[in-house]
């Protein structure tokens, strides 16, 4: 079973897009095995912090690296993804020749209510993780405009029409980290 690294880019313990993430994983639990990573302990990237590390930073570095993929949840905010998910980038990027993402099969995928479902925030987020090195799976999007009754109370699909969207999407990702990384 490949093991995949999440980053949500919302704090929030109501947050739509960890609602999201726990959705992708129900939908793939027979293939793909999602660990959402705690983020809210990762302090801000500063270049002092690396005399005394704080625990966040290796915890999260080895949790990407013992993943097979990485999958990028962020809500969009401004036109831009998180801060959070900018903060996650730069420590696992650093120190120089120690990047965590390098080579590392990614996705990015985001919900909100509006109507683009974090569409420019998530064609920003590639680009920053193709500077990275990440090999970021192009298709298919995943923009998803959050409708609550598309869920029920405990985050399970009631819709068919998005139970398919995000099937398909599972699938694809699925073949796509197969393909990058060589793994079944």
């Amino acid at each position: 079973m490949k093991r995949i690294a999440v980053l949500v880019g919302s704090l929030r313990r109501e947050s739509i897009n960890r609602k999201l993430a726990r959705v992708l994983a129900r939908l793939s639990e027979d293939r793909l095995e999602f660990n959402i990573l705690e983020l809210s302990d990762l302090p801000l990237y500063n270049e002092d912090l690396w005399e005394g590390l704080p625990p966040a930073v290796p915890r999260i570095k080895k949790q990407i690296e013992q993943a097979d993929a990485v999958l990028f949840v962020s809500p969009e905010y401004n036109r831009s993804f998180t801060a959070v998910i900018k903060n996650a980038i730069d420590w696992g990027t650093r120190p120089y020749g120690q990047n965590v993402f390098s080579g590392k099969p990614a996705a990015v995928v985001g919900t909100t209510p509006g109507a683009i479902g974090a569409a420019v925030g998530q064609n920003q987020l590639k680009s920053v993780l193709l500077a990275a090195n990440a090999i970021v799976m192009g298709q298919p999007e995943l923009y998803l405009s959050w409708k609550p009754e598309q869920f029920d109370d405990e985050d399970r699909i009631v819709s068919e029409a998005t139970r398919s969207f995000l099937e398909n999407w599972v699938a694809h990702c699925d073949q796509f980290i197969e393909r990058v990384s060589g793994r079944p």
